[in-house]
C-alpha cells in the first residue's frame, strides 16, 4: 500500500493516524512493515521513524518500543528508548537507554529466561558518569526459581547498588526510594507429605539515610529449617514440630549459632455450634556463642555478660474454645443472619530467666487481634514469654442469607493476667492484670459505602494508645472516595485522602494527600487529570514525595495513550494504583480494523 494511513478511531472522528509513504502486509510471516512512518495526532506529527516492523497477530518481535518521557526533580528531564530482543521462544531482553538532563545517559537493560524446570531474571543499571555526584553508579538484580525434582526447589534473590541514595537519587516511585535492605539470599527447599525443609543463605546490603539511620540486620549464614504437620493422627489428634539451626553473623555485635525445636499436639473437639481445642507444647533452645564476642552489643544494643553456651525448656499449654450463635436480623432494610460468637483462649507458659541469652532476631510483636491469641508476646525466636493469662473476645458478624456475603463485622477483645509476666526485652513486662482494650468494626455497609475503624485504648493508664477511621465511598466504576485517619499516642497523627472523581464528560481528575498532623508537614501529594474520547486518552500526573529524612523529590508523568496502538510518555498507572486504593483504570475503546478490508 501507498500513502497507508491506520487507526482505531471510529468513522468521522479519526483523532489520531499512523501513516506510512509505503506499507506492506505480509500474511505468510504475519509481519508488518512501513517506511517514511509517523504518528499524527490532532493533525499534529508526534514521532517520526523511517522504517517501522510490527507483528500483525499477539506474538513478540523485536524493535524498539514507544519512547517514554517525563521529567523529577532529581534527574530533570527524562527521555527512554527502549528495544526489546526476542531472542527465542524461551529467552528475552530489553535494553533501555535513558537519557536525563541533570544526569546524564544512563545505560539500562533486563534479560529474562524460562524453562521447564527453572526461570528467572537479570536487571543491570550502569550510569558511568553522573553529572551531579561526578561517580559512576550502578545497580543489578538477579532473581532465580528452579525446580529439582523429588520435591527439591531452590531460588536466588541477589541485589546490589552502588551506593545509599541510588534508588533515592533516580527512582521516581516511593516503593523504590523507601527501600533500605537490600538482600543477598539462596535457598534450598524441601517439601512432601507432612514433611517440608529449607537450607537459606541471608545477607544484606544496607542502604543508610544519614539523618536517620538503621541498625543492620543479622545475617543469616546459614539458616536450616525442618517442619511436620499432620492433621488428624490417631484419628483424633493434629500433631506439628519445627526445628531451626542458625548461624547468625555480624560485625559489630554479639555472634552465635542457635537451633530451636518446638513439637506439639493438639486435640480439636468440633461441632456446628463451637470448638474446643486443648493443646500442649515444649520449646527448646541451645545457644553457642563467639567466645571473642559476647562483650558485644546484642541486636538490641544491649551489653550484658552472656553466657557462651545457654539452653531453655519451656512447656507451653493453650486451651482455645468458641462458640456461634445465630438468629435472623434487619440491617438497613435487608434480611440477614446475625452471629454472635464468644471465645476465650487461655495460655500457660512457666518463667524462666533468660537476660543472659542474646537478642538476635527478636521484638516487641505488635499488639493486635491477631497477637492477642499467640502464645508469645515477642516475635522471633531469643524470647518466650512466660503467661498465667487467659483472652476474652467477642464477634457479631451480618451475613446476607442469599449469597454468605459479610456486610458487617464487630469484634472485641482484652487479655486478663493472672499472673504479671516477668520476661521482658527491650521495655518493661507489664505489670498490670489486664492488657489494652482492642475494638473494631468495618464492612460493607451499602453497596456503595464501606468503613473500617480500629481502637486500642489503655484502661490502666485511661488513655487512648492508638486508632485509625477509614471510609470508601464508590458508587460506580470510576467514582471513588477515601478518607483515612491514624493516631497514635504520642508519636503519629495522619490524614490521608485519595481518590478518583468524574468532573465533566470524559474528564476526571485523582489525587491524593497525605498530611502528619504531628509534624505539619505533607508527607507525600499527588494530583492527576486524565481526558478520555473514544479512541485516545491523555494523562498528567504529578507526585511529590519524601526519599529520605530531609529529602524530597518530584515528578511530572505525561502519557498519550492511543487505543489498539501504544503509548506515548510515561506511565503513571502503577503510581496510580499504588496511591489510591481501589482505583480503576479508564480505557479508550477504539473499532478494530480487519487489515482484509484494506
Amino acid at each position: 500500500m501507498d500513502d497507508a494511513s491506520y487507526t482505531t478511531c471510529g468513522v468521522g472522528k479519526e483523532d489520531w493516524w499512523v501513516r506510512a509513504n509505503e506499507m506492506e502486509i505480509n500474511r505468510t510471516t504475519n509481519v508488518g512493515v512501513g517506511r517514511h512512518a509517523w504518528i499524527e495526532f490532532k493533525g499534529v506529527p508526534l514521532l517520526y521513524t523511517p522504517y517501522i516492523s510490527f507483528p500483525l497477530k499477539k506474538q513478540r518481535k523485536s524493535g524498539f518500543l514507544t519512547p517514554s518521557f517525563g521529567t523529577t526533580g532529581n534527574s530533570g528531564a527524562e527521555f527512554t528508548l527502549p528495544y526489546y530482543w526476542n531472542i527465542a521462544p524461551n529467552y528475552d531482553a530489553t535494553l533501555t537507554p535513558r537519557i536525563m538532563s541533570k544526569r546524564g545517559i544512563q545505560l539500562g537493560g533486563e534479560f529474562r529466561y524460562l524453562q521447564p524446570n527453572y526461570s528467572g531474571e537479570l536487571q543491570a543499571e550502569w550510569l558511568p558518569n553522573d553529572n551531579v555526584t561526578k561517580s559512576t553508579r550502578s545497580a543489578y538484580r538477579l532473581k532465580h526459581g528452579q525446580n529439582f525434582g523429588a520435591g527439591f526447589t531452590g531460588n536466588l534473590d541477589l541485589q546490589k547498588v552502588s551506593d545509599n541514595d541510588y534508588f533515592r537519587d533516580l527512582s521516581s516511585l516511593v516503593a523504590v526510594t523507601s527501600q533500605t535492605t537490600l538482600p543477598r539470599e539462596g535457598a534450598l527447599n524441601y517439601g512432601s507429605g507432612p514433611w517440608s525443609a529449607g537450607l537459606k543463605i541471608q545477607r544484606y546490603q544496607i542502604l543508610q539515610d544519614p539523618i536517620n539511620p538503621i541498625v543492620p540486620p543479622y545475617e543469616r549464614a546459614p539458616q536450616f529449617t525442618a517442619a511436620y504437620n499432620k492433621l488428624n493422627v490417631f484419628g483424633w489428634a493434629d500433631a506439628r514440630a519445627a526445628a531451626e539451626f542458625v548461624d547468625f553473623d555480624h560485625g559489630g555485635k554479639v555472634r552465635g549459632k542457635r537451633f530451636t525445636l518446638h513439637p506439639s499436639l493438639s486435640v480439636p473437639f468440633t461441632r456446628a455450634y463451637g470448638y474446643l481445642t486443648p493443646k500442649l507444647g515444649l520449646h527448646y533452645t541451645q545457644y553457642n556463642l563467639d567466645q571473642q564476642s559476647t562483650a558485644l552489643p546484642d541486636a538490641t544494643g544491649t551489653l550484658r555478660n552472656y553466657n557462651v553456651s545457654a539452653n531453655r525448656t519451656l512447656p507451653i499449654f493453650s486451651l482455645d474454645s468458641g462458640l456461634a450463635f445465630e438468629r435472623q436480623a434487619n440491617l438497613f432494610g435487608q434480611a440477614l443472619t446475625q452471629t454472635l460468637e464468644p471465645r476465650l483462649y487461655y495460655l500457660y507458659v512457666p518463667y524462666k530467666d533468660q537476660s543472659r541469652m542474646p537478642i538476635f532476631d527478636s521484638g516487641e510483636a505488635d499488639f493486635n487481634f491477631a497477637q492477642i491469641f499467640s502464645e508469645n508476646r515477642f516475635a522471633g525466636g531469643d524470647r518466650i514469654s512466660d503467661a498465667n493469662q487467659a483472652t476474652l473476645a467477642l464477634t457479631s458478624r451480618f451475613i446476607e442469607a442469599e449469597t454468605g456475603q459479610e456486610r458487617l463485622r464487630a469484634t472485641v477483645a482484652q487479655r486478663y493476667f493472672f499472673r504479671a509476666p516477668r520476661v521482658a526485652l527491650t521495655s518493661a513486662a507489664p505489670t498490670d492484670k489486664i492488657s489494652d482494650f482492642l475494638a473494631s468494626i468495618g464492612g460493607q455497609i451499602t453497596p456503595a459505602w464501606s468503613a473500617d475503624a480500629a481502637w486500642q485504648y489503655d484502661p490502666n493508664t485511661s488513655h487512648t494508645e492508638r486508632y485509625n477511621v477509614g471510609a470508601r465511598y464508590n458508587p460506580a466504576s470510576g467514582k471513588l472516595a477515601n478518607l483515612t485517619y491514624r493516631f497514635n499516642r504520642n508519636t503519629l497523627r495522619q490524614v490521608d485522602l485519595s481518590g478518583q472523581w468524574p468532573v465533566a464528560p470524559r474528564w476526571q481528575v485523582m489525587g491524593r494527600w497525605n498530611y502528619s498532623i504531628q509534624d505539619k508537614k505533607t508527607l507525600e501529594t499527588l494530583g492527576g487529570i486524565e481526558y478520555l474520547e473514544g479512541c485516545w486518552a491523555v494523562r498528567v500526573v504529578a507526585h511529590r514525595f519524601q526519599t529520605a529524612t530531609q529529602k524530597t523529590t518530584n515528578a511530572l508523568f505525561l502519557q498519550l495513550e492511543l487505543s489498539g496502538l501504544s503509548s506515548l510518555g510515561t506511565n503513571p498507572l502503577n503510581v496510580l494504583k499504588q496511591n489510591i486504593g481501589g482505583f480503576t483504570q479508564s480505557k479508550p475503546h477504539g473499532e478494530d480494523l480487519n487489515l482484509d478490508e484494506f
